[in-house]
């Protein structure tokens, strides 16, 4: 029994000699591993790059010296200001020891401010030693004001918060832990809650403990929801990296066309000049090793231009306005030429419109290209034998649509197709392509399109199939006559 398709299994980019890319992370490697997101080496495979994707380079440490700084900063003046009301109010409390442990609080800040530049990263093992600093040192103030009946034990919340938004997961469990032992352990040890010499009030055992727990709780959900948004946010924020890096490549490819065309315009006329020097000097050369020169300098011109009036001998590159346009027939044909000799499944497309209009020209968009050519690739991995890219337009709109004749979207996954990393599948196992997806591939083409107007949804057909279209005002994307 087929089982239903998951998105971006096989896609990971690579570019044909037409300039098309297919989707995923490779295609972005080179400008990703300069900006220093790091794919790891591109000669371990698409494996080795989701791996990385999806562990180191999703969530590594981004505490600033400054933040940290900063926050304590805050703690301590917080801190100081309770005590010195407590004091007003004339409740007893072992000042001295308390005054001692937020002095060394802001004694360790002033230090780690002065060592480092603000702008400095900690490392993984240094953030974490800092923040179990701040740990000890507020549980030991909690200890001296009541341990868990001090409503103020919640402080400890903070610097596991800071660890999840900033750290990866290890330390982060590590400081959970230790948060909540410390809360744990002040349920049933600690100096009594601070009280005016006219008031004697005993905290129930089970109300400390109660508060520990609740405290331990909001340490973990806190924690828990801030490192679930962090986390998505990276994501997000890696995945966008790589269709910038996507779009930019498929510009510049795009862009060659008309690049050759210019270069022939430019070049011949100095060509030209350099030919008729060239002949000149031959016919007045006074030695035979200068007239030799003459005549190589000739031949060598001369080679140039041939290679120039071959690269203008296309007539979509004869001129920017030429090479910026196209026909949807055209369109389809690219999208669909790199996958026409797949073998077991049938790549067909057709252009439909409404009765007695003209095809319409749309303009040379990299984004649709791209896009479309990765729709048409995912569906050659889960075809049954046929798949069907039709384009149609009327008076307001264009719409192109890839159909295939396979099991269609898995149920988990249809509802999530367009955002980062939705793919269930470990590997390309009986895939047409054998490419190893990491769930990059639908949310890069969707994207592209969307930047061009597009409404894009994604779909199963019936019977069976999945079915991805994409629809524009005829205004986004229309080419305007010359």
């Amino acid at each position: 029994m087929a089982k239903p398709r998951t998105p971006n299994g096989p896609s990971s980019p690579e570019i044909t000699p037409r300039g098309l890319d297919r989707t995923g992370a490779a295609a972005a490697q080179g400008t990703l591993a300069r900006d220093g997101i790091g794919l790891g080496d591109p000669t371990l495979g698409d494996a080795k790059l989701g791996e990385d994707w999806a562990e180191g380079a999703v969530h590594r440490g981004r505490l600033r010296v400054r933040t940290l700084v900063t926050l304590r900063w805050l703690v301590v003046a917080g801190e100081l200001a309770l005590l010195l009301l407590v004091m007003a109010l004339g409740f007893s409390l072992p000042y001295p020891l308390a005054f001692a442990l937020v002095g060394a609080g802001a004694w360790v800040n002033l230090l780690t401010g002065v060592a480092s530049p603000g702008q400095r990263v900690f490392g993984d093992r240094e953030a974490a030693a800092q923040l179990s600093l701040d740990i000890l040192l507020m549980s030991a103030l909690v200890f001296l004001t009541g341990g868990s009946s001090n409503p103020f034990i919640l402080m400890l919340i903070a610097p596991v918060t800071l660890a999840a938004a900033t750290l990866p997961l290890r330390p982060v469990l590590i400081l959970g832990a230790m948060a909540g032992l410390l809360s744990a352990v002040m349920a049933f040890a600690a100096l009594p809650l601070p009280q005016a010499p006219e008031m004697v009030v005993a905290i129930p055992l089970s109300f400390r403990i109660g508060a520990a727990l609740a405290n331990i709780a909001g340490i973990a959900l806190t924690a828990g929801y801030v490192r679930q948004a962090a986390v998505e946010s990276a994501r997000m924020a890696l995945a966008l990296d790589v269709t910038q890096a996507v779009l930019a490549r498929e510009q510049r490819l795009s862009a060659l066309g008309a690049l050759a065309a210019a270069a022939a315009h430019e070049l011949g006329t100095p060509l030209a000049t350099i030919a008729i020097v060239a002949k000149e000097m031959s016919r007045e050369a006074p030695t035979p090793q200068v007239r030799e020169d003459a005549e190589l300098l000739t031949s060598q011109a001369e080679r140039c231009r041939e290679i120039l009036r071959r690269l203008t001998e296309t007539p979509d590159a004869a001129s920017d306005e030429v090479h910026e346009r196209l026909s949807l027939r055209q369109l389809v044909q690219e999208v669909i030429e790199p996958h026409a000799g797949v073998k077991g499944v049938r790549v067909e497309a057709i252009v439909t419109g409404a009765k007695g209009m003209k095809t319409p020209d749309i303009r040379r968009l990299p984004e649709i290209t791209h896009a479309f050519t990765s729709f048409v690739e995912n569906a050659v991995d889960f075809a049954a034998s046929e798949i069907l890219l039709s384009a149609r337009f009327d008076a307001e709109t264009i719409s192109i649509e890839v159909r295939d004749d396979g099991p269609g979207f898995a149920p988990e996954v249809l509802a999530k197709l367009g955002e980062p990393y939705v793919t269930s599948r470990p590997g390309a196992e009986g895939s047409r392509t054998g490419h190893i997806g990491m769930g990059l591939g639908f949310f890069i083409s969707k994207t592209l399109l969307e930047r061009t107007g597009a409404l894009v949804t994604f779909q199963n057909g019936r019977p069976h199939g999945a079915v991805v279209s994409a629809r524009w005002p005829r205004s986004k994307i229309e080419a305007v006559s010359p």
